[in-house]
């Protein structure tokens, strides 16, 4: 899809929608390999990477001679960069993004490596991007890092540690987000041949690496598997099939399949890497669903659509993350939900939908993005609904950043698409 569309109308040809889908390598297993793989180059060797925006911009990133690199809306890319530049020696590299990047709050990194010797100045608004970053050698040793704010932070030391001379050691305060996440880098790092341990609240990884060359063809992802999980429930029919996927998955998003097994009634059954998606006959709506997605933020805005497309109340909780994505998630997921009549309340850290009226119905309805990748997606949905039939999405090249061919995957499976 061209990236000057300012919007897409969507609705389905029929009641059934059917496909076999080839979703592209996971983006979180990806960017950790491609850091991996820049700090040893000759030992890991990488299939199926993912083709989304953020991995194409930390790719080319890490190729980059350039004094000045900008990730754009890339955050992943922000923080694993960070850690990354700030270890290569006599290089100084200023690292900024867009606007919404430069209010994405970076300190709790930043001051975690400067206690560890690096060097990173912030060039604007302190404890956030853009920053210059001094590249030199850090011996490493221990840090506390408040773990509630990102994961994203930890993997991002978890990943450079072992090119410490002293290793690292490092001890997680509060409670802590997305621990799937930081499991798939611990899980990552050994199978890369680095020694780490991990009891209760304490990382410690070693220095160096064990000499073995590591081939790690990457699973396809499953936070992009979540909007065919919603379609399964919203759709009277479906028949969907999507390949590349594992039981024994390092991806936390894998728990969707068990969420939406429970809560809506969608299967999924494993046949080799191919993965079946089911409804269960009967399956009886719940009148209230509450779930707890610290570990799963990623999902929360697509369970929340579906919730509301099929006329169920929610109660999510453990979203304290969402508020510093691509955009406030939980603003958002009410500002756009209101325009179906659907009321909803949120907190710092919760989202529910309350009620739901008739507000609107059967009249055009456009969605705004926020320039966030999973508002297009999570909203994508609601077209399955004969009484949304004229339903736009503004910005629809936003799912570059996660998805690029999401657009087209959906045309396949029997959704119409036109541009304006």
């Amino acid at each position: 899809m061209r990236e000057n569309i300012s919007s897409i109308r969507i609705y389905k040809k029929n009641d059934c929608l059917s496909g076999n889908l080839f979703i592209s390598g996971s983006k979180s297993i990806s960017n950790r390999l491609l850091i991996l793989k820049a700090l040893y180059k000759k030992d890991i060797y990488i299939k199926n990477i993912s083709n989304c925006e953020d991995t194409i911009v930390l790719k080319n990133s890490l190729e980059s001679n350039g004094n000045t690199i900008d990730i754009h809306h890339a955050g992943t890319a922000m923080r694993f960069l960070t850690s990354y530049l700030s270890i290569i020696e006599n290089k100084t590299t200023v690292l900024t993004g867009s606007d919404r990047m430069k209010n994405r709050p970076i300190s709790i990194l930043v001051e975690s490596l400067r206690s560890l010797g690096a060097k990173i100045n912030y060039l604007e608004k302190s404890g956030y991007p853009p920053i210059k970053i001094f590249g030199r050698n850090i011996l490493g040793g221990e840090i506390h890092v408040d773990a509630r704010v990102s994961s994203q932070y930890i993997s991002s030391l978890m990943l450079i540690a072992s090119k410490f001379k002293k290793g690292l050691k490092i001890f997680l305060q509060n409670k802590i987000t997305s621990v799937p996440y930081i499991k798939m880098t611990f899980d990552l790092l050994i199978s890369a041949g680095i020694k780490i341990n991990w009891k209760k609240n304490t990382i410690h990884i070693f220095p160096g690496k064990n000499n073995i060359k590591k081939y790690f063809n990457i699973e396809s992802d499953w936070s992009s598997a979540s909007y065919y999980y919603s379609i399964a429930t919203i759709a009277k029919n479906s028949n969907i099939i999507l390949n590349s996927y594992y039981n024994n998955s390092l991806q936390g998003d894998r728990e969707v399949s068990y969420i939406y097994d429970k809560h809506f009634g969608i299967s999924t059954q494993f046949n080799g890497d191919k993965i079946f998606l089911f409804k269960k006959k009967p399956f009886y709506k719940k009148k209230i669903i509450e779930l707890d997605l610290n570990k799963t933020p990623d999902i929360a805005q697509t369970i929340a659509v579906t919730c509301a497309a099929i006329g169920v109340k929610c109660n999510l909780k453990g979203l304290e993350t969402l508020k510093i994505k691509e955009t406030d998630r939980l603003k958002a997921l009410k500002n756009e939900l209101i325009k179906f009549g659907i009321i909803t309340e949120i907190t710092n850290s919760c989202f529910k939908i309350k009620n739901f009226t008739i507000k609107n119905k059967y009249n055009s309805i456009t969605i705004n993005t926020y320039q966030d990748h999973r508002m297009a997606m999570s909203f994508a949905p609601f077209a399955l609904l004969k009484d949304y039939y004229n339903l736009y999405i503004n910005d629809p090249c936003v799912v570059n950043k996660s998805y690029p061919n999401f657009w087209n995957d959906l045309k396949s499976i029997g959704f119409v698409i036109e541009t304006n």
